[in-house]
């Protein structure tokens, strides 16, 4: 394998502290599977070989867990669970995030309201 080369990678996301959740929340988040570089950046070029195995799994205290894909629509990636547009989550500035413990990538909920969220594992 190079040394470059793309790993699928299991990454955690937690809601970081807002105004809604002062002390943060290891119970709303995300948990998603996607090809990371040996640096921790997404890996836009082996995405396409490997996007049927990119999940995402939204839990969230007190609703059912919702399971979906990771897509990318033009230049921008989203969370999506079904076909269509309509419950579509988008990631800000997924292609450049570093997915490294300790830090913190912004989606887009359901709702329109735009939540941070703390990277607190990749494995």
């Amino acid at each position: 394998m190079r040394k470059d080369a793309a790993v699928l990678k299991k990454i955690r996301l937690e809601m970081a502290r807002n105004p809604k959740f002062p002390e943060g929340s290891r119970n709303h988040g995300y948990e998603l599977v996607a090809p990371l570089t040996t640096d921790g950046h997404l890996d836009v070029d082996a995405w396409p070989k490997v996007k049927d195995k990119c999940t995402v799994r939204r839990f969230w205290q007190g609703q059912n867990d919702e399971v979906g894909e990771i897509q990318r629509k033009g230049n921008r990636w989203v969370f999506s669970y079904a076909p269509g547009d309509e419950d579509d989550e988008p990631i800000f500035r997924l292609g450049v995030h570093v997915f490294k413990p300790g830090e913190y990538i912004s989606i887009t909920e359901h709702s329109g309201e735009q939540f941070t969220y703390l990277v607190a594992s990749v494995s």
